[in-house]
C-alpha cells in the first residue's frame, strides 16, 4: 500500500491532491481508512516530499523492505552520476542538514543562533567590536554545521559536501530527508505525578 501511495505521489503536487488520488480504483484517503479497519492502527498521510532535478538518487537507512525504512533521502543532482548522489544521500541520512544553503535556512533559525550566540559573547565582558566578530565568525561556523553545501563531506572531511559533488561533476540542486515519527509531537507522561495521584485517589 505505502509503494503504491509513493507511486502516486509521483503525479501530484501535495498531500491534499495525494489523498484525491487514486490507486486500484479507488482515492487514497479511501483505501487508508480501508486499511485502518483492516490492521486496527491508525494511519494518516501527513506529509509527502518531491525533488526535482535532471538526476533524483535516493536512499533508504535501516530499510525494512525494499525502498522503505526509518530514514529516506532524496537528492537532486545536475551532473554527475548515481554513485555521487548515493554518497551525498547517506551523508544526509547521518547528519540531517536544516537546508541545502545558507539563503534557504529558516530566518527564524538564524535569528535565534544569532541571539544566542551575541549573549554568549557579551558574557566574556569583551568590547562590542570584538564582539561583532566573534558573532561573525561563530555564524559561520554555524552555517557550515547546518547547511549541506557547507558540511564537512563525511566521506571525506576534507572537503565540504559543495566540492566533493562540484569533483564528481554535479551540482546539487535539492534535497529532502524524511524519518518515520518526525513530526508527532509524543504526549510526555509524568510517571510519579500520575503515580502520586492515583494513590492519593484523584
Amino acid at each position: 500500500m505505502v509503494r503504491k501511495i509513493a507511486e502516486a505521489g509521483l503525479d501530484v503536487q501535495n498531500t491534499e491532491e495525494l489523498n484525491a488520488a487514486r490507486i486500484d480504483g479507488k482515492p487514497v484517503s479511501e483505501v487508508l481508512t480501508d486499511a485502518i479497519a483492516k490492521i486496527g492502527e491508525n494511519m494518516t498521510l501527513r506529509r509527502m516530499v518531491k525533488v526535482e532535478a535532471p538526476l533524483v538518487v535516493s536512499y533508504v537507512h535501516n530499510a525494512a523492505a525494499e525502498g522503505m525504512g526509518k530514514i529516506g533521502v532524496l537528492v537532486g543532482l545536475d551532473g554527475g552520476d548515481e554513485e555521487i548522489g548515493r554518497q551525498i544521500a547517506m551523508h544526509v541520512a547521518a547528519t540531517s542538514p536544516a537546508s541545502l544553503s545558507q539563503d534557504d535556512l529558516d530566518p527564524a533559525l538564524v535569528e535565534r543562533e544569532k541571539s544566542v550566540l551575541t549573549e554568549q559573547a557579551r558574557e566574556s565582558g569583551k568590547p562590542e567590536a570584538v564582539i561583532e566578530k566573534m558573532i561573525v565568525g561563530r555564524m559561520a561556523k554555524f552555517f557550515e554545521e547546518v547547511t549541506l553545501l557547507g558540511q564537512k563531506f563525511v566521506i571525506n572531511p576534507d572537503v565540504t559536501v559543495e566540492q566533493a559533488a562540484r569533483d564528481a561533476g554535479a551540482r546539487i540542486v535539492g534535497f529532502a530527508r524524511v524519518a518515520v515519527g518526525e513530526g508527532i509531537e509524543k504526549k510526555e507522561e509524568d510517571f510519579a505525578a500520575e503515580v502520586a495521584k492515583t494513590l492519593g485517589g484523584a
